[in-house]
């Protein structure tokens, strides 16, 4: 079996995400593994390529993992012409122009989200890389989650009979910064650096409503700043100026319609972070990251609404757990391996700049409905 090397310019690993799910949990695992077997005699062997502003950050990033190559000088890494993907997970309001470079440079692109900081910059992004012939991706992990995946199953096999609605719970309490460190980074809460909760988990909604239910068409959305001061990672107070919680309503095409509350500032009564509950004419589910558990209308119970006595149904224990039936990757690296395979096989592959665009589109007009206290039409996008 002969090795195919396909070098990777990584961009903001340093950060949680970057680092854990991009570098270690997806390319390194690939190179653990001996490579990408490509099904054609040929192992793809990914080659990363170190990227970003804080050189000692980079040097002891490199020599954790065994790494050689490392750089602070973007513009150097991509006129190196054996560079053949960049990769981007840096704040989003370095990450437009970066991915700009790296088009004009001819290097195809994989990118985290949102893609752009608003609707315009996003489309021109995707009308630039469709217009190069460059290959383009953009991260939507969600989708490769277990529970998702079983979801997907669900309603691939008909399980619900109409779909009326969905219903998502995702958050947790971020520690302000002061008594304990926060989870996530200050400019998170920082509207002029990009932060907000909308901005972050919008375009994700909009990728899971899109792919599993349909395309949102409409949405109404009210957004706070629960908690308006913060300490930053020297122990500085701050204002917080973005949204920590959001509170939106998505019709969606084909008439359900989904609610998803979105959080930073909400402790967890629930069995995991992200929890989406679908009901339908033939059956209801609730899943998770990992977990997926259904209730039939054979099976459903009829329970009697009376305030005056406890509960006496175990309402949880009604429901049936979705077996894996198959073995489930990281869902960073599921996609990876089907990004690297379009670079090199030209294999199909639809979750591309367009796509980012919709997630931008969607943050943008929730913020705007939110503003304007209505509700907004979601128009298509295209290039």
């Amino acid at each position: 079996m002969t090795r195919r090397t396909v070098r990777i310019a990584m961009n903001g690993v340093t950060g949680r995400m970057g680092h854990r799910q991009h570098l270690v949990r997806s390319i390194l695992a690939l190179r653990e593994q001996g490579g990408l077997d490509l099904g054609n005699g040929e192992t793809l062997w990914p080659e990363p390529v170190l990227v970003g502003r804080r050189e000692p950050a980079l040097r002891a990033l490199a020599e954790r993992h065994g790494l050689t190559e490392w750089s602070t000088d973007l513009d150097a890494v991509l006129a190196d012409d054996t560079i053949d993907i960049y990769f981007d997970a840096q704040v989003t309001s370095a990450r437009a122009d970066a991915i700009t470079k790296a088009v004009l440079a001819g290097k195809h692109v994989y990118t985290e989200k949102p893609t752009a900081a608003d609707l315009a910059g996003a489309l021109e992004l995707a009308r630039l890389a469709t217009g190069k012939g460059v290959k383009h991706g953009v991260v939507q992990d969600k989708l490769f989650l277990p529970g998702l995946l079983k979801l997907k199953r669900l309603i691939d096999g008909g399980f619900f009979g109409e779909i009326l609605s969905v219903r998502g719970e995702f958050g947790y309490w971020v520690f302000e910064g002061d008594w304990q460190d926060a989870q996530r980074p200050s400019w998170n809460y920082r509207s002029q650096d990009g932060g907000g909760i909308v901005v972050d988990m919008f375009p994700h909604w909009e990728y899971v409503l899109h792919e599993l239910f349909g395309r949102v068409t409409s949405v109404t959305a009210q957004v706070a700043t629960h908690v308006p001061r913060r300490w930053d990672e020297q122990g500085k107070p701050y204002e917080a100026t973005a949204d920590d919680a959001a509170y939106g309503i998505f019709q969606l095409e084909g008439g359900a319609i989904a609610q998803i509350n979105s959080s930073w500032t909400v402790r967890v009564n629930r069995d995991e972070l992200v929890e989406f509950q679908v009901d339908g004419t033939h059956g209801s589910a609730v899943a998770g990251l990992r977990n997926c558990r259904v209730q039939h209308r054979s099976a459903t119970p009829k329970p009697v609404w009376n305030p005056d006595i406890p509960a006496t149904e175990p309402f949880r224990e009604q429901w049936q757990e979705v077996p894996d039936n198959a073995e489930f990757d990281n869902g960073f690296k599921a996609q990876w391996e089907l990004f690297l395979r379009h670079v090199v096989l030209d294999e199909p592959y639809h979750w591309d700049l367009l796509a980012g665009a919709r997630g931008v589109q969607l943050a943008e007009l929730g913020l705007r409905s939110a503003a304007e206290g209505r509700r907004l039409d979601v128009p298509e996008v295209t290039l």
